[in-house]
């Protein structure tokens, strides 16, 4: 074996430092020597040991070394190292290119039939070398009885697989005709990955930046999870998360990084498209992306491949003795690439090499025509199917694959351009080139009108495509949801909860607490459990939960907990149960997504439950929820420590009172604000009935507080009531009521000692409601109505509410420790009856007493508001009421807490 000779920059001289001592140049060059001797005798993983040796040792010397994150701008994999690719290169084009075709047919053709309908064409035209290589030797469809892996998409890609299930026979041009028409008399195409659309198709939604990335990565984290629990076999499946390089600005996209290192998920893969354009520009115009994500990936200790280059530039390297073409290479920023692309050969041979006289002189054999045409490691299929083989067989640590590409690729004028993103239809020029490139055996006025080419079915590209898809163990993208057989537990199994406190006070939080250790102990359900929180477990009361079934951790528990002689000590295992992930609301949400589509993706139907400071859910993480909901994902959001004025002192940014504002635009969320544990009780096991039993494709919101009250026993009859939003709590003591007053949460409490003012002070009846769900009332009543709308000539139904109230007379004074427009929802069925007490403004630092007192949602101020709103009715002496705001100490010349 020869020596490996390295050679010096070609600016070696002006770089380093000159040398004091002669000898010291001499003593350098034996040592490189030296080395090369090794490498070359011995290998590379020899000469990466001996460097890591020397480091340390340096280190330890106290030599400060410069930390270097970035490798030479060339690929990972060297030339010598690759393999021969494994499939039919010609057939293999034929097939990327008539998928190129229908993906650019599709969203061209819709456009100018229906002008501004929208479609990306130049996404998919920069990853389709990455996709076609995965889709024929690499995405397995199943690994024996297990589902295969998964693929997290580039949304904007989404052209580019529909037009791929079309060629493997998925999809009728039918279907393929209604892309972005869904709401025709036909089947359509939704724009992007959304299973709530799509469900037969669609896993991931992927469309939202920077969602995908840090979803996957949870995702190969649950996976081992559940392995490591016994839930699911051990296998090598991968979870493929293809990313834009633009999208890595969202904090989402990188922010997880380590959790994935630390965690060694090694089933992880992410495919980094570096088309070097966001939406509208350069992602780094001034710098270089890859270089900049190598080191971010390297530094969060994942494993780095770079594919940069394509084969045509292996023999310039080979050739180029100077060391000058990498120093080109490393010299141009991202603008210079996108600049040598859009202008062609010429440009490259003065602007990238004619900088330096020897690198003109190593292309003079090249026309400008063969320059252009230098392909990208990303475009081709050698360099991606040698990164993708290497990633899949590392060990230890997830892998990252930095690919070069170019954005609109063989779309003519608009390749690389800033506005190829906005690229919706193609000029008769462009569809000429596009069809002389890649050979596209249609008419020319078919092409013009964009239309559709699938080759017969006994052609030799559909009878390899669906080969290699045979091999690989069928169609990845179906989404299969199997039959379960659960006993869900009846709501006897919850009597605990149903049966109160017996005057003993606790807090709606611990009660569910309590529940939910309880079921955890289930004999069918509880290993289907998935607590999750996010470093508030001790805040919640969790300590008993996690003596009982641990926290995950997929090394166990390498060190002795200094609280280990205690009852309750922090106890982590490699089959514990709870995801405890740390001060991370997204993450959270990872898991929560991931467990709460287990039923789909891993036909097991696991039951998360994640609970988490009310405060720092919707508000922080509401796309990750609507995500939740396109996924149709099924389990419990539980917001703890609730409430504007029940989470005492916290002040203006801790305080919620908005969270169940945003939980009602989420159209598969049921959100509830509970005052007792046996409404919480009632809800969740009918929750689990539904969406585990009955497969519905739903999830709930639970507010739980930590303020401590008795909890009474559930009153009979009381079932229906809770989980359809309403139901009697208290009537009037005696006597007919005047009024009714609406509760939820603990300020039912705050109503039920205004029912004692107004009965014993102004001898005003008034029973008392528990309103665990504006949100569910309101969506009954629009279906009531919507149904009455559109069927005139028959009966009219009545919505529940109005129902529920049939009898109950007089004004309704509703409290919350929620906004105003919380109970707002039902004033369109209550006309003229509602008034609204509520937490509008921001937080104050205070405890209970003084919280509800300015935010007028206290017992005295519903009790005022009542009387106030007799007196309008002309029901109550108005002069009288009016004395009985400062009798109730209700200052009625403060600040609107509204705006306070």
């Amino acid at each position: 074996m020869t020596t490996m000779k390295i050679a010096p920059p070609a600016d070696l001289e002006a770089a380093e430092p000159q040398a004091t001592q002669p000898d010291a140049v001499d003593e350098t060059s034996e040592w490189i020597e030296a080395f090369d001797q090794m490498v070359a005798e011995e290998g590379p993983m020899a000469g990466a040991h001996l460097l890591r040796t020397l480091t340390r040792r340096a280190r330890q010397a106290g030599v400060d070394l410069p930390i270097q994150l970035n490798t030479p701008y060339v690929n990972t994999i060297r030339v010598e190292e690759e393999e021969p690719y494994p499939g039919d290169r010609l057939i293999e084009r034929r097939i990327k290119s008539l998928v190129r075709w229908n993906a650019m047919a599709m969203v061209h053709r819709q456009n100018k039939k229906d002008p501004g309908i929208g479609g990306h064409i130049s996404t998919y035209s920069s990853l389709a070398t990455l996709i076609e290589v995965g889709f024929n030797h690499l995405f397995r469809a199943r690994y024996e009885d297990e589902p295969g892996d998964f693929l997290y998409l580039q949304g904007h890609a989404s052209p580019g697989i529909y037009a791929r299930a079309f060629l493997a026979g998925m999809f009728t041009e039918e279907q393929i005709d209604n892309f972005r028409h869904e709401l025709r008399d036909k089947p359509g195409l939704s724009s992007y990955p959304h299973p709530w659309l799509m469900p037969y198709f669609w896993r991931f939604p992927t469309v939202s930046m920077g969602l995908g990335p840090i979803n996957a990565i949870y995702q190969a984290r649950f996976m081992r999870y559940l392995e490591n629990r016994g839930l699911i076999a051990r296998t090598d499946r991968k979870i493929w998360a293809f990313v834009g390089d633009g999208e890595t600005d969202e904090p989402e996209a990188m922010g997880s990084l380590t959790l994935a290192s630390r965690e060694k998920l090694d089933n992880l893969i992410f495919v980094v498209n570096c088309n070097l354009q966001r939406l509208d520009g350069p992602v780094r115009g001034n710098g270089k992306i890859i270089q900049e994500l190598e080191a971010a990936f390297r530094g969060a200790g994942w494993n780095v491949i770079k594919v940069i280059w394509g084969a045509d530039w292996d023999e310039l390297l080979a050739r180029d003795t100077t060391g000058l073409l990498l120093k080109r290479m490393e010299e141009c920023v991202d603008g210079d690439y996108q600049s040598c692309k859009v202008k062609g050969g010429a440009y490259i041979r003065s602007y990238f090499f004619g900088k330096y006289p020897q690198l003109l002189e190593l292309v003079a054999d090249k026309t400008d025509e063969e320059l252009s045409r230098l392909r990208l490691g990303g475009h081709d299929p050698q360099k991606v199917y040698n990164a993708y083989k290497c990633a899949v067989e590392h060990r230890g640590a997830p892998t990252v694959i930095l690919a070069k590409t170019i954005k609109g690729y063989g779309l003519g004028s608009a390749e690389a351009r800033n506005a190829t993103h906005q690229e919706k239809k193609l000029n008769d020029e462009n569809l000429a080139h596009f069809r002389a490139r890649f050979d596209i055996p249609i008419p020319e006025q078919a092409a013009h009108d964009g239309a559709p080419y699938r080759p017969p079915e006994d052609s030799l590209e559909i009878l390899y495509l669906k080969q290699r898809r045979k091999e690989l163990g069928g169609y990845i993208l179906q989404r299969e949801v199997p039959k379960f057989d659960l006993k869900i537990p009846e709501l006897d199994y919850f009597a605990e909860s149903l049966a109160g406190s017996k005057g003993r006070a606790v807090s709606t939080t611990m009660g569910y607490v309590s529940m939910l250790r309880h079921l955890l102990k289930h004999p069918e359900i509880g290993k289907l459990i998935v607590p999750i929180v996010p470093d508030e477990g001790r805040t919640f009361g969790m300590e008993s939960l996690i003596r009982q079934v641990g926290i995950y951790a997929s090394q166990g528990q390498l060190y002795e907990p200094h609280d280990q002689d205690m009852l309750l000590y922090y106890r982590e295992a490699k089959d514990g149960q709870i995801l405890e992930e740390g001060i991370t609301e997204a993450g959270s949400m990872g898991s929560f997504t991931a467990a709460g589509t287990a039923y789909a993706n891993y036909r097991v139907p696991m039951i998360p439950f994640f609970t988490f400071y009310s405060m720092f859910g919707f508000q922080r993480v509401g796309d990750l929820i609507w995500a939740f909901a396109d996924a149709r994902g099924r389990g419990f959001l539980v917001g703890g420590t609730a409430g504007r004025t029940t989470l005492a002192g916290e002040g203006l940014q801790h305080l919620d009172g908005h969270s169940h504002v945003l939980a009602s635009v989420v159209p598969t969320c049921a959100s509830y604000d509970c005052a007792y544990v046996y409404e919480i009780a009632v809800i969740v096991q009918d929750g689990i009935r539904r969406m585990f039993q009955e497969g519905e494709d739903r999830f709930y919101y639970i507010t739980a507080y930590n303020e401590d009250y008795p909890m009474p026993e559930m009153p009979e009859g009381a079932t229906e009531g809770i989980l359809r939003g309403i139901y009697k709590f208290k009537p009037a003591p005696g006597g007919k009521p005047a009024l009714q007053l609406f509760g939820s949460g603990p300020i039912l409490n705050e109503a039920v000692r205004a029912q004692q003012i107004l009965a014993e002070k102004y001898k005003v009846q008034a029973d008392v409601w528990s309103v665990t769900s504006y949100n569910e009332l309101r969506r009954e009543a629009l279906a009531t109505e919507r149904w009455n709308r559109l069927h005139p000539a028959e009966k009219a139904k009545r919505p529940y509410i109005h129902e529920v109230l049939d009898g109950a007379e007089g004004p309704i004074v509703a409290a919350s420790d929620y906004m105003k427009i919380v109970p707002d929802q039902l004033a369109p069925w209550l006309t003229g009856r509602l008034v609204s007490l509520g937490t509008d403004g921001f937080g104050r630092s205070d405890n209970r007493q003084h919280l509800r007192r300015h935010f007028e949602v206290n017992a005295e101020s519903i009790a005022a508001a009542a009387l106030s709103r007799l007196a309008r009715d002309g029901k109550f002496d108005a002069r009288k009421a009016q004395k009985a705001f400062k009798d109730l100490g209700v200052d009625t010349e403060k600040i609107d807490p509204a705006r306070a």
